[in-house]
Order: structure tokens, then sequence, then C-alpha cells
């Protein structure tokens, strides 16, 4: 296959990104600016140069090999003026620390799913397989098409991990090769909507309801940040949402990881101000079931995929 698209990382053995043990690729491009996003390097559809300042040796190769003076080391303290940098990769390229990565390649359907194969045994054993995610996959709809056709080809279980923010045709033409769709939901009122992520919520939600019109298998997870999106108003919008479409696989609640915050400083993207520091307590995360459950819907992490083992579903055995 000749089709290329930009991928920022293959992860194998994930075990939270749809049933049994899989594979999940990371596809570059996002259209949404999520506040608590944990993957900012997948926003972007081009490179991103990561700098973890603590890693470096000081040996000055950087410096050398950079053409645009983005480097300079003082006092054993290396810094880097991102203005000047072009994202060339030639100083990551170098780096015998790993201090410098650039993150974000282009790849074709041929290599990335010569890389989920590898893993085919697990799949078989445990019901897994592949899943996209990123970023946003259907930002790269060619791409992912051709993807998800040769694995579906090669007998793997395909998932899509979506916000479901694009054209309807875009998941008109993945969705007979998806097996299933973990749609995240992370805010019903529109306005909020707009101020967390940067753009309406009205094209979800009615991707959302095609999508079940059409009797496609969506997951739909809801991305709960305290102090966000954990009120009382947004969990009874989700239960009115979730009462019209009975043919949901499940609703399950992903807490918020503060992972991202330290990706903002690697990648020069920011200082996740107002963000959290630490992820939401069991004793919170209880409590969210509890009430979403009290208003009707069935939180079931445990029941959401066929084939999956019932210790892997920690929040139902813990908070139920």
């Amino acid at each position: 296959m000749n089709t290329t698209g930009h991928i920022f990382d293959i992860q194998r053995f994930s075990i939270h990104d749809g049933p049994g043990i899989r594979t999940t690729v990371f596809l570059k491009g996002c259209p949404l600016r999520c506040a608590w996003c944990h993957n900012p390097e997948g926003i972007s559809p081009l490179p991103l140069l990561s700098f973890v300042p603590a890693r470096c040796v000081g040996c000055g190769d950087c410096l050398r090999n950079c053409p645009n003076g983005t480097h300079r080391i003082e006092d054993g303290c290396h810094t880097l003026d991102r203005s000047r940098c072009r994202v060339c990769g030639r100083c990551a390229a170098n780096c015998p620390a790993k201090a410098l990565e650039l993150v974000g390649r282009e790849a074709t359907v041929e290599e990335v799913l010569r890389e989920v194969l590898r893993d085919r045994p697990f799949y078989e054993t445990s019901g897994g397989g592949m899943t996209l995610s990123g970023g946003e996959p259907t930002a790269q709809p060619d791409f992912v098409e051709a993807l998800l056709q040769e694995a579906k080809k090669a007998g793997v279980h395909c998932c899509v991990e979506t916000c479901g923010f694009a054209a309807f045709s875009c998941f008109e033409r993945i969705a007979p090769w998806v097996d299933l769709f973990l749609y995240d939901l992370k805010e019903l009122d529109d306005a909020r909507h707009v101020a967390f992520t940067g753009v309406s919520n009205r094209p979800i939600l009615e991707n959302l309801r095609r999508l079940h019109a059409r009797h496609s298998r969506i997951l739909l997870r809801l991305p709960l940040i305290p102090g966000c999106n954990d009120r009382d108003d947004h969990f009874a919008g989700i239960a009115r949402l979730v009462e019209q479409l009975p043919e949901l696989v499940g609703v399950e609640i992903l807490p918020y990881h503060p992972l991202g915050i330290g990706k903002q400083d690697r990648f020069g993207l920011g200082n996740g101000k107002d963000l959290p520091r630490q992820s939401p307590g069991r004793a919170d995360v209880a409590q969210w079931v509890v009430r979403l459950k009290s208003m009707g819907v069935n939180v079931s992490n445990e029941g959401c995929y066929a084939g999956r083992q019932e210790s892997e579903f920690k929040i139902q055995k813990e908070y139920a």
C-alpha cells in the first residue's frame, strides 16, 4: 500500500483502548484544543520537537548540528529557543541521551500494519486488535480508511477512538471497517464545550446520533475533569442523551489524568494552568458513578466489551 499517514506512536499491549489486548496507533492532527488534552503532541499534523532538559548530558552535539542557533548550553544549563527552531530534527537525530526527540513521522499503511500484526497472537487469545487514536483519526480519512480495510482483510478487530468532530462523510467512509467506535463526549453545554475545546459540540452530537441510527457499535466514553464537567447538569444531560441511544454498547467513565501537563512543557505548548495536578481519587470516581447511575445511566466498564476479563474493569469492581 502506498497510502501514507502521519503518526506519533504505536503502543503495544494496550488494555484500555478497546476489548482485549490491543495495539494502539496514534495519529497526528486534531480539530479540538481540549484544555486537559493528555496527548498534546497529537494536535498538530506536523512533527514536534520534544525537549527534556534533565536528560541532557551536555555533549554539545545539538549545537553543532542545528543550523538555526536554537540551542545554548551555559554553565551546564541547556536552553532551547523555540522561536528559532524549524523542527528539522537534526539535533534530535544526534542526541545520545534522548533529551531531544522528533515526535511524529510519515508511515505507509503497510509499515503500520506490519507492526500491528506482530501482536496477532495476543489478539487471538484475548479478543483484542488494533485501535486508532490520536489526535483524531478522522483528520486523516484516506489513510485511516486504507489502514482499516487492510487490517480487516487480515482478520484484525478494529476500534476507532474519536472526538466526533468531522464531516459525517468521514464516518461513512470508515464505518464499514470499524468494529467499535470509542466515542468521547466531553461536554453537553455548547458554550462550555467551546470554552474547553475550542469548537462547538453540535456536529459531535449530530454525528453520534447518525452513527447510532446506522447501527454502528458505539461505546460512549465520558472524560471527567474535576471542576470542569463533573456537574449535575452535565450528568443529567448525559442521562437524557443515553436514553435516546438505546443501542449503545455501553457508557464508560474516563477519569482525568494530568499526563498532558508535563507534555506541554516538553513540546513548548503552554503551561497547563488551572488544571488539576493530580488524578481524581477513588472516592471522586465512585461519586461520579453513583450520581450517573442514580440518573439511570448504566456506567458499566465491566460489561462493555465482549470477551474482556472481569479483572480488567477496576472501576466497576471498586466503585459499583
